[in-house]
């Protein structure tokens, strides 16, 4: 093969992959996770089913490929100490009141390898950053951020994947009152 053959076979490939990821992030969007199909995608794609599973693997290995998600976390600085915990928590709630992408994710983050890279990720560039501004101890950060991350990650298991109906009737007020403490700990309480 020339150089020139393996340059457009080059460019033919970022541009089925980029045409794949293209139709999956509309599907996704418009049918959710659990609706959308891989032959939905490759039909939206004008390509054979097979070249998804070829470039992605699987259904999950595509969604974690094409979910960009910007949890807008907030600037804490910006805001009272004392009130960091309850205005993190509350800002989870919202994202997963409002974005079913972040249900699917956690799905798929728990179930396969490429969504538990999605989700390293997401903690490692979105969440380290928001608890390195408040936390007392720079040696701290990944262990508080951790702390965090379970405590919000379990909330979301048992209130939106698993639907538990004790987690799901408790109001915004409730989970505020209950989880905004603990995480207000474990971002700013002095080392135990």
């Amino acid at each position: 093969m020339t150089g020139s053959s393996r340059t457009n076979q080059a460019r033919r490939s970022d541009a089925t992959r980029t045409a794949i990821l293209d139709a999956a992030r509309e599907r996704f969007a418009a049918d959710g996770y659990e609706r959308a199909t891989i032959r939905a995608i490759a039909k939206d794609a004008s390509i054979d089913p097979s070249m998804v599973m070829r470039y992605f693997g699987s259904k999950e290995g595509l969604f974690a490929a094409a979910v960009a998600l910007d949890l807008r976390l907030p600037d804490l600085t910006r805001m009272p100490r004392d009130e960091v915990g309850r205005a993190l928590v509350g800002h989870f709630l919202d994202l997963w009141e409002e974005n079913e992408e972040l249900t699917a994710v956690l799905r798929v983050g728990a179930t396969n390898e490429a969504g538990a890279e999605r989700m390293q990720g997401i903690f490692r560039d979105q969440l380290l950053p928001v608890a390195r501004q408040v936390c007392p101890d720079p040696e701290q950060v990944p262990a508080r951020a951790a702390l965090c991350a379970a405590q919000l990650l379990g909330l979301a298991l048992t209130r939106y994947v698993l639907r538990l109906p004790p987690a799901r009737e408790l109001t915004r007020e409730e989970l505020l009152a209950w989880l905004g403490p603990t995480v207000q700990r474990y971002l700013t309480a002095p080392n135990p």
